[in-house]
């Protein structure tokens, strides 16, 4: 592929529901631009953009794919995105580099959560967008699907083209702005005559498109009030510019399995999308603090977003970047201003799927990649150490569905580790948390699927296995009364003995944000100073297992109040023992109650889903605190829970919402937990100390 200068490349990503047929639509327009020479197909794995084993095997898009195509003498970059929310962290990293979008909309299911995800998405990065029905190879009613778009978003939904049918096969199509109609002939097509069925959609479909075109300008409203035509280049250019200010969102319609009309978008995308350089962008110079306005200038000094990095057991690492500035050329010397470092990047590569080509330069706007550039991540900024930039990172979402691991195997902890190290560097919504107060190993994600894919990757592609449970809920144990106890430990061997003599009065000080406080009141020298670090050491090993279900304790204060000690056989160990066997029996007198930790969580759902979110939230004993109107028809609802009952919150909330509504919570407080909850792990605990607590 040859170098493309920024006014000749376009940047779109694919978006759309899970299945829509955005993969297919990639491969029809790799396939009529002349990349491929024959379509793959999903079922077959062959696809350019699914090349990974895990998408292979599930016939699911997993990964955000790069396709550059070439198409009259322009580049369009495709960001090939996953329609499965679990992945939508590869959908927000798409979005940070892409200047248009293309909303891809089944014939056959019409408009679902995934084509409402992707506009709200359009919306937040401020994208110009269009629709592209596919399936219309089949029996589908596309005035239907017009409607219900009008009837979600509005007027500004302009149809571009219209099906031409011959019973129920797809054999043509109807231009609007032309008001002409064109049958497919091979690789081509050739003009006919518009069909009775079609005109008055026609007619009304061209209409609605002259008044989004009137509106552009006062001349253009008194022209069209007038009775007046507009030309087909007033059109087009009025259309540009209203898809640049999002007040038309054109439609467009075809099929990617067969082929058709993939040729249409393909030029609309060059002929409507923005050109990189009509976009803004702006960063942080380090050195003196202002603002680096890049804008996409070649003339400014070079600089490069990474937006996501590839790290593949066969393909190796790849670090793709947008250039926002400049020219970067093979072998450029880069500085990273995230590590300080100064570095050649070598060879410039365009991706294409899984496929890695040279190429000699890359000019403001385009998207490529460096290879193996260990110490550089998604989200730095490459630039010159003269001009060292910082661009924001990106807004990614954050996981809250979470499963406890082990090993298999545990010769390979090690090799697990630094797997999922790869993992979190290619995925920045995978996380790995090492929760050592609860003795557990964490896995974050998405959701479900994300985290079975993850087990799957380790074991297929990596060779190393874990197994995944229900982690353990990070609870609490204190006290909610006073009580007063003495301990005397003495042992006696031969030669010294061991002798340790304390009384100690332990409370609830109420404050759970830390284990202990310790005092002493002891008078008369009963207990000699020297030994009161050794009891406060005895106190502090025992609040990190409590005696009621081995769970860290907290908000209690202890105070040694009194005792006695044997001039020889007394000893630090002794005291500290002392102390421990008297916490446990003071804390077992104290009526111990266990806590739990509660959380704030905000969900955020259409309207219509509010009522079974409050009620399924009463069923996990939530507190609902308030409901808050958002944009877009939606509620914000705002409610305290305790956080063992969110455990299964994704999967839930997906079914009741049809994918619809979002979640997030944090950490709030701990509070008592219900006396069945603390029964019920008393008796669990009970059951791990019969076993020895062989494994936590």
């Amino acid at each position: 592929m040859k170098v493309y200068t920024t006014d000749k490349i376009r940047n779109v990503v694919i978006l759309g529901h899970g299945g829509s047929g955005k993969t297919s639509l990639v491969e029809a327009m790799c396939f009529q631009s002349g990349l491929i020479s024959r379509m793959g197909k999903i079922g077959d794995g062959s696809t350019v953009s699914d090349f990974t084993k895990e998408e292979q095997k599930r016939t699911i898009s997993i990964k955000t794919s790069l396709v550059p195509v070439e198409w009259n003498d322009h580049k369009i970059n495709i960001l090939d995105t996953p329609g499965f929310f679990d992945f939508v962290g590869e959908v927000e990293e798409a979005m940070s580099v892409a200047d248009g979008a293309v909303i891809v909309i089944s014939g056959k299911a019409g408009i679902e959560a995934g084509t409402e995800k992707a506009w709200d998405l359009c919306e937040k990065y401020h994208l110009p967008r269009m629709f592209f029905v596919t399936d219309m190879d089949m029996d589908v009613s596309y005035h239907q699907i017009i409607e219900d778009l009008i009837g979600r978003y509005g007027k500004k939904i302009a149809p571009f083209n219209m099906p031409l049918r011959e019973g129920s096969e797809l054999v043509g199509y109807v231009n609007v702005i032309q008001q002409k109609a064109f049958r497919f002939k091979e690789k081509n097509v050739e003009p006919c005559d518009v069909p009775d069925y079609s005109k008055k959609y026609l007619g009304e479909y061209h209409t609605t498109l002259m008044e989004a075109v009137a509106e552009t300008s006062e001349e253009f409203m008194e022209r069209f009030f007038a009775g007046e035509e507009f030309s087909e280049t007033e059109i087009r250019e009025a259309v540009r510019l209203s898809i640049l200010d999002d007040t038309i969102v054109p439609v467009e319609m075809g099929s990617g399995t067969a082929a058709h009309c993939v040729y249409n978008l393909l030029d609309d995308i060059i002929k409507y999308m923005p050109a990189v350089e009509s976009r803004k962008v702006s960063g942080i110079n380090m050195t003196t603090s202002e603002i680096f306005e890049a804008n996409f200038d070649v003339l400014k000094p070079k600089t490069a977003f990474v937006f996501k990095t590839i790290v593949d057991p066969f393909l190796g690492r790849y670090s793709l970047i947008k250039i926002r500035s400049g020219i970067f050329k093979t072998d450029d010397v880069v500085y990273n201003a995230s590590t300080e470092s100064e570095f050649k990047i070598g060879k410039l590569y365009i991706m294409q799927g899984n496929k890695a080509s040279e190429i000699s330069e890359l000019h403001a706007g385009d998207l490529g990649a460096v290879a193996k550039l260990n110490d550089v991540k998604t989200c730095d900024t490459l630039s010159t150490k003269t001009t060292p930039v910082q661009y924001p990172k990106q807004d990614i979402s954050t996981p809250y569905t979470y499963l406890r691991y082990r090993a298999v195997n545990k010769g390979d902890i090690d090799k697990i580790a630094q797997a999922m190290a790869k993992i979190t560097a290619e995925d920045l919504t995978f996380r790995t948390v090492n929760d050592a107060v609860n003795g557990q190993l964490l896995i974050y994600g998405m959701g479900d699927m994300h985290l079975d894919v993850v087990q799957s990757i380790l074991k297929n592609e990596y060779k190393v296995d874990i197994k995944v449970e229900k982690p353990k809920v990070a609870f609490r144990e204190t006290i909610k009364k006073n009580s007063d106890v003495e301990h005397k430990y003495k042992k006696q061997t031969g030669g010294h003995g061991q002798y340790g003599h304390v009384k100690i009065k332990f409370a609830p000080t109420g404050d759970f944000s830390t284990p202990y406080v310790f005092d002493q009141k002891v008078v008369g020298g009963s207990v000699p100073k020297n030994y009161f670090p050794a009891v406060e050491k005895g106190i502090a090993e025992s609040t990190a297992r409590g005696p009621l279900a081995a769970y860290p304790v907290v908000g209690v204060q202890a105070t040694l109040y009194d005792g006695s000690y044997h001039p020889v056989d007394s000893s630090e160990i002794a005291f500290k023992t002392a102390a421990k066997m008297a916490f446990k029996k003071g804390f077992m007198e104290a009526t111990p109650v266990l806590l739990e930790p509660i959380v704030t969580l905000k969900v955020i759902v259409p309207d219509t889903y509010t009522g079974d979110v409050m009620g399924d939230l009463t069923k996990r004993r939530g507190r609902v605190l308030g409901m808050n109107p958002a944009a877009s028809g939606k509620q914000v609802i705002e409610a305290e829970v305790p956080q063992m009952e969110l455990f299964d919150y994704c999967t839930g909330l997906r079914s009741m919402t049809g994918g619809r509504g979002e979640y997030s919570y944090e950490f709030a407080r701990y509070e008592q937990a219900p006396s069945d909850v603390q029964s019920k792990e008393v008796e669990a605990r009970a059951e791990k100390a019969a076993a020895g607590f062989a494994e936590e």
